[in-house]
């Protein structure tokens, strides 16, 4: 009997720093399980980084290795799948130049992220190519694998349904080349960060991965809760807390349950209830702290898995490559060919 073929995933993160919670149950979380159903190319994506760090490029290096660590110890497996870094594999460059030639500019502009990251980033000069094309480069990511599956959240929708557009266009020109990805959504819970706002690394609100139980007590513990609860008798409203928002991402249902109806009923305090959480992420993340402890005392063998990742990503964008030079006509008489004289 033959085996069922698995369906090519890929996606990637940007090294902007070690991973936080809302990372982990937003995707890092997810790709875990994906290993295990599909062939799984992963990517750490330094030039996605450098349209945003250019002015500080020194940096990059340093947050992919902090990615890589926690990838490892989340649990991403090189006999399972791709790891690799995208940077290391010139053939997305290529392949993004080439896309960049038949990509229509009201395309790239009408991108939301494009105006809002432009906002959000005021301190940052984004007025450049780089980040104008960011949505080009993580097509070309995407296709030179072929890859048929893309867990992303709605905020990056709208990118794939580009990568899609882009897709159309190219195939009708030069021949059924790529298949259109599919857009897997994944959930992404709102994870509230210590200042009550969404976690984000630019708001310094985040509790990251590698931390220790120490420093998770230390940034939960005085956290903002329901502000309807101002003496440990008023009741309380769940949804409406900030640290419930943990709680929905890393306590069984159960005890969820359990912890709202004596929140609404006063029956616990807030103190109480982030007990819970603050013990609930401390044993999840045991073996996780663990094993990014060994790979961090041991660079030479994350680097080491890297490099075997990167060989098996260009043995793929090789030869995809070669497919795309043969569709445009660009394939050309070499000079250097054996003349067969002695």
């Amino acid at each position: 009997m033959s085996q069922t073929r698995k369906k090519v995933v890929l996606s990637g993160m940007r090294p902007t720093g070690p991973l936080h919670l809302g990372n982990y149950v937003g995707a890092l979380r997810g790709w875990v399980r994906l290993q295990e159903t599909h062939k799984c190319f992963f990517t750490i994506v330094p030039w996605h980084a450098l349209s945003s760090e250019y002015q500080n490029p020194k940096v990059i290096k340093e947050y992919t290795f902090e990615v890589a660590l926690d990838w490892l110890a989340a649990g991403l497996d090189p006999e399972k799948s791709v790891l690799f870094i995208q940077s290391e594999v010139k053939e997305h460059a290529e392949l993004h130049l080439l896309l960049s030639m038949i990509t229509p500019l009201p395309w790239l502009e009408r991108v939301p992220t494009f105006k809002e990251q432009q906002q959000e980033l005021q301190n940052k000069e984004l007025n450049t190519y780089g980040f104008l094309g960011y949505p080009l480069l993580q097509t070309a990511d995407i296709i030179i694998y072929k890859a048929e599956v893309v867990p992303v959240g709605e905020d990056q929708a709208f990118h794939i349904e580009l990568a899609r557009e882009i897709v159309r266009r190219f195939n009708r020109f030069y021949g059924d080349i790529f298949p259109e990805p599919q857009i897997l959504l994944t959930e992404v819970p709102k994870l509230a960060g210590t200042d009550g706002r969404k976690m984000s690394k630019s708001y310094g609100n985040a509790i990251y991965l590698k931390d220790s139980p120490e420093i998770i007590k230390k940034k939960i513990s005085p956290m903002v809760t329901d502000t309807r609860r101002k003496r440990r008798s008023d009741p309380g409203e769940p949804n409406d807390c900030p640290v419930f928002t943990l709680h929905k991402a890393f306590v069984p249902e159960s005890k969820r349950e359990e912890l709202a109806a004596g929140c609404r009923t006063a029956a616990i305090g807030c103190l109480e209830c982030k007990k819970v959480v603050i013990d609930a992420l401390i044993e999840e993340f045991a073996s996780f702290r663990e094993k990014r402890s060994y790979f961090e005392k041991h660079p030479n063998i994350v680097w080491e898995i890297f490099e075997e990742g990167n060989k098996k990503a260009r043995e793929v964008t090789q030869k995809t490559m070669a497919e795309v030079r043969q569709a445009l006509g660009l394939v050309f008489p070499s000079s250097h060919k054996p003349t067969g004289k002695v």
